[in-house]
This record gives C-alpha cells, structure tokens and sequence, in this order.
C-alpha cells in the first residue's frame, strides 16, 4: 500500500483512534541498533507490570529509560 492507500483506510475505519496529540512525533528520532547484552535484572513487579501493560516491546521501552538516564547523567558530567 502507498501512504495514501493507508491514509484512505485509517479515515474510513471506525476503530481508528485519531492522533489528537502528536507532538512527540517531533522528538522522535532514529537510533542505530546497538550490540545488546543479555542480562538478570530483578526489578519491581509493579514496574514490570507497568512496561508489559503498553504492549509488546516493553524491554526496548525499559532499555530506553534506562539509557536516557545514563545519558543524563553522562552529560551533566
């Protein structure tokens, strides 16, 4: 499908939700994927709730959080 087929079956599907607030669109960038390494790592279970209840990806999520603490924290040094 081209971007305007898709756009054609979003207006036309009652289910669609409409995208009020897409903002974050204009933060959102690219990263590279990286070398990942697999690791135990005991978090909270309420925490871990939290990331499974958005849906799938939700290590992805938490190693997003994670990394922009680290960078914070890295660039206020």
């Amino acid at each position: 499908m081209d971007d305007a087929s898709i756009a054609r079956a979003v207006a036309e599907d009652p289910d669609a939700a409409p995208l009020a607030d897409a903002k974050w669109f204009d933060a959102a960038r690219r990263v590279e994927p990286r070398n990942k390494v697999a690791v135990s790592l005991r978090v909270d279970a309420d925490v871990l709730e939290f990331f499974k209840s958005k849906g799938g990806g939700y290590l992805t999520r938490m190693n997003g959080v994670l990394r922009a603490y680290m960078e914070h924290e890295r660039d206020r040094a």
